[in-house]
């Protein structure tokens, strides 16, 4: 199996942009896990987390995109991060087969700094790690 990338879509509410991708990724859930909930993850794909407290509640400082909380937190299935200017970023993961995942991405943003090429071009970085001539199995560090 190997990672891809669904077309995004993208709507509009008012002032309030949301982006939708659905990401699938060649590796199970407990291996994807990692790279949407630590900082070292997050940073080797994402962006630089110079927060991230793991659980409901904690604080999140994810560079480029926002200061915030931990909206939601679901060990191995769900982190939302809920930033500045009504901002939420979610990640939300499945199983995908016996050893895949997809990943159900939403971002909802106020003005036009995130764009759905941004977003892909993250998740391109995410799936490459995991093709067959990626170096490890191992999520992003």
């Amino acid at each position: 199996m190997t990672g891809s990338i669904e077309q995004g879509t993208s709507q509009t509410r008012g002032a309030t942009h949301i982006l939708h991708f659905l990401v699938r990724l060649p590796q199970p859930m407990e291996k994807v896990w990692p790279a949407l909930s630590t900082q070292e993850g997050l940073a080797a794909w994402c962006t630089t987390a110079d927060v991230l407290e793991p659980r409901l509640g904690g604080l999140v400082a994810l560079r480029d995109l926002g200061t915030g909380r931990v909206t939601a937190w679901d060990v191995d299935r769900v982190a939302e991060y809920s930033v500045e200017d009504g901002g939420r970023i979610r990640f939300h993961l499945e199983r995908d087969g016996e050893n895949g995942s997809v990943l159900r991405f939403t971002h909802e943003f106020r003005g036009e700094q995130q764009t759905e090429q941004a977003w892909r071009t993250r998740f391109e970085r995410l799936v490459e790690w995991w093709q067959p001539s990626s170096r490890s199995e191992s999520p992003p560090a």
